[in-house]
């Protein structure tokens, strides 16, 4: 049989293509990181020192009373700041080579805080989700234990001193530690190339889409990677022009994800972190405990009336209040909320959105449909409004 082989510049050039394909990427999917981590602790931390935990969406929200749950947010959301912002500087070779002491320090950071983050999250996973269904919790409960797993063995092997199976391995963890980034920029992404949400329920965020990405955010990165590695250890140069050409084509759907994110999610976050109006809605939550909803309602009419003050009246001060007694299951306290906010924001599609969604929630499926078909009057693009619209009158 006949072999035939590339000369050696193919060879060198191969592997240069290569290693150049997996700089790019890592260096566009830390500034995501970055990214991602300064929002996290923009928003949630910021919002926190100011006591206005209504804004908090993730899990449930915060919840009076429920210690263990809302500890569990707080950790999960500290850990994934430390993972961001510390997993970028554990995979610099220069700072690797020049402080080998800080990398050892760095290293047991991130993975102490990656093991918290996972464990955080399986509990608020199963215990404190508000969407999603079981192969999507499935899929999160597997990338915690590929976590824990990937973790023990790149430590067992750092102890043993095999620096390049631990590098391996901590590649591995990398990845698996950074699935719920990877989940938003594929989920963003699809939605803006398809332009609407398709393949789930805008709601529960049920569906085939949310599933795929659920098991894909990590297993199709592990794919990539050992691709790579094969790549390294096989002399071939068209495998490693083959594996260059994936982590480029992997680099360019991570920048285009990291923009549509930024823009969509993150941007707004930062910017609600940094902004230190009062917000009313922190005002109105302890006056609807102490007085009733009655009250909560004419001390906003009368705060609105009165001189300016530094009150933030925006229309999502309002809607995160309506929806934070929604969770409560206070319907209608959160309907009256909701609705203020379409008295006061009428052109806004968003507030008959929610009051559709509030409306099906207390069971008045005439009213929610009324008010998602108001919600696509006012924007005939919202397509969450008319996904839900097809589902009440059962054509979904």
């Amino acid at each position: 049989m006949t072999t035939f082989s590339l000369p050696e510049p193919s060879l060198r050039r191969a592997t240069a293509t290569l290693n150049a394909a997996v700089r790019s990427w890592f260096v566009v999917a830390f500034i995501g990181q970055i990214v991602f981590g300064v929002a996290v602790a923009s928003f949630y931390g910021l919002t926190a020192a100011r006591g206005d935990l209504h804004r908090w969406n993730i899990s449930g929200g915060w919840k009076h009373g429920d210690a263990v749950g809302n500890l569990s947010i707080a950790m999960h959301l500290a850990t994934a700041v430390i993972v961001m912002l510390s997993g970028c500087l554990q995979f610099i070779p220069r700072l690797r080579a020049r402080h080998p002491r800080f990398h050892r320090v760095n290293g047991r950071l991130y993975v102490t805080a990656g093991v918290v983050l996972s464990a955080a999250g399986v509990y608020l996973t199963w215990f404190r989700s508000r969407v999603g269904d079981v192969p999507q919790h499935l899929a999160s409960t597997l990338n915690a234990v590929l976590i824990w797993a990937f973790a023990a063995i790149a430590i067992r092997y750092a102890i043993r001193r095999d620096i390049a199976a631990h590098r391996r391995w901590a590649l591995r963890f990398f990845l698996v530690l950074s699935a719920s980034y990877f989940f938003r920029l594929s989920f963003f992404l699809v939605i803006v190339i398809a332009g609407h949400p398709v393949g789930f329920d805008p709601t529960t965020l049920i569906g085939w889409l949310p599933t795929t990405i659920a098991f894909g955010q990590y297993l199709v990165p592990l794919a990539v990677l050992e691709l790579y590695l094969r790549a390294q250890t096989n002399p071939g140069a068209v495998r490693r022009f083959v594996a260059a050409g994936v982590v480029f084509l992997m680099t360019l759907a991570t920048a285009a994800g990291i923009v549509v994110v930024t823009a969509a999610n993150w941007l707004p976050d930062v910017r609600k972190g940094f902004d230190f109006r009062t917000p009313v809605a922190v005002t109105l939550w302890s006056t609807i405990e102490r007085r009733g909803i009655d009250a909560a309602i004419q001390e906003y009419r009368a705060l609105r009336a009165a001189p300016p003050a530094n009150y933030n009246f925006d229309e999502s001060e309002l809607n995160s209040l309506g929806y934070r007694l929604l969770r409560g299951k206070r319907y209608p306290e959160a309907i009256r909320i909701l609705q203020l906010n379409a008295e006061v924001y009428p052109r806004s599609s968003n507030v008959y959105d929610s009051l559709g969604e509030a409306f099906a929630g207390a069971g008045d499926k005439p009213r929610a449909i009324a008010y998602y078909e108001k919600a696509i009057q006012v924007d005939p693009k919202n397509s969450d409004a008319s996904a839900m619209l097809q589902k009440l009158r059962g054509r979904a």
